[in-house]
């Protein structure tokens, strides 16, 4: 309830952002890229600290109240906005909200689910947060249609954010006595102890975050091809949709069939996408292209989550899960300011080919991990 709430409050932030910046605004699509690479990464520093802090002091939740708690607040700065700076500015705050509690988050899911089920627990976790991720985008539709600018519509942001604080703090709980031994200082040495499976999870996981640009492009691309401001929010509606669709099946499913078979058929679905993207000579095709980057999503993040899982140390979960958010919001960073750069430089097609060209790297790195990574059994 949660993830659900909370995507709500960001995904109605996220669908009407883009069209305030490039707009309203009138930024550049690299500075769209720089802005929304700048907040990733800011949220992926945090993250690593966040992480390795919840296992030195066994304790979850705090930190994950701290960092829903600041991105709700920020919510009521977006309306207010008159600057790309003031964005930014807003956009880095919310992120380190982000940041705080995404590492602690699916620490404590590790820690309170059994091994055999954690494939559904991460599935059910990414489709109550997608399901957020559909009401979202249908309420800024909604809302623009109303009110009829973007200011207005952002000021109703806050108020999902701020109930699922509210059930944070009274209906969560944690168990006692999880993450570290007592008196463990957190150490960068710590990342050695974390093993070599781990670390080749790892490294796929940040060569397809290179793959993956930051979802603002596909709005706009949604807006150029015959959409419009008022129904560019459905790009994010129909993703979303499919991403909820499937990531609870998939994580029923990644209990049972090699969890990198599932992972390799998200980044064919990824390729898929970026042709369809780039070709995109109707909405049609557009709209096959996002739905199919929302079937990626529902069969890779899910499956992301419970591989790390199953390979990190217990006393080091945290830590684990705060790499690898640093790590995928350093390659977001690259992707997404790449992404600005190629489509301010060469056009849209370029840039879904390139991101294409990056997709099948990251196929055939997969491939060559594939017989490494399912072998590997639970630490």
């Amino acid at each position: 309830m949660v993830s659900l709430l909370t995507d709500v409050s960001s995904e109605l932030v996220h669908a009407l952002l883009p069209l305030l910046l490039v707009g309203s605004l009138g930024v550049s699509m690299l500075m769209l890229g720089l802005i929304e690479g700048l907040s990733e990464g800011t949220a992926s520093i945090v993250k690593l600290f966040a992480g390795a802090i919840s296992d030195r002091f066994r304790r979850r939740k705090p930190l994950i109240v701290v960092g829903y708690g600041l991105s709700a607040l920020t919510k009521l700065v977006f309306p207010l906005a008159g600057s790309a700076a003031s964005v930014l500015t807003a956009r880095l705050f919310d992120r380190f909200g982000k940041g705080i509690r995404g590492a602690p988050r699916d620490a404590l899911i590790a820690d309170v689910t059994p091994e055999a089920q954690r494939g559904a627990a991460y599935g059910l976790r990414q489709s109550l947060d997608t399901v957020g991720a559909v009401i979202g985008p249908v309420a800024a539709l909604g809302l623009m249609f109303w009110l009829g600018v973007v200011q207005h519509a952002l000021w109703f942001a806050a108020i999902p954010g701020l109930l699922a604080v509210m059930v944070l703090v009274v209906f969560v709980r944690e168990p006692e006595q999880i993450g570290a031994p007592a008196g463990k200082r957190f150490s960068l040495r710590d990342w050695r102890q974390l093993g070599k499976p781990l670390w080749q999870v790892l490294a796929l996981c940040t060569i397809l975050g290179l793959a993956r640009f930051g979802e603002g492009f596909l709005v706009i691309q949604g807006r150029d091809v015959g959409l419009g401001d008022r129904f560019a929010p459905l790009t994010l509606v129909l993703m979303s949709l499919v991403f909820t669709l499937l990531a609870y099946p998939v994580g029923l499913l990644a209990d049972r069939w090699p969890r990198m078979r599932l992972l390799m058929l998200s980044v064919l679905m990824l390729l898929a996408a970026d042709v369809a993207l780039a070709l995109a000579p109707n909405l049609y095709v557009f709209g096959l292209g996002i739905a199919l980057w929302g079937a990626h999503l529902g069969f890779s993040q899910g499956v992301l989550s419970a591989m790390l899982a199953d390979v990190a140390p217990k006393a080091l979960r945290g830590t684990a899960f705060g790499v690898f958010h640093l790590l995928s919001g350093l390659s977001a960073i690259a992707a997404s300011v790449l992404a600005g750069w190629v489509w301010q430089r060469f056009g849209a097609p370029v840039m879904f080919a390139v991101a294409g060209g990056l997709s099948l790297l990251a196929l055939l790195v997969a491939a060559v991990m594939r017989p490494t990574a399912t072998a590997v059994s639970s630490t």
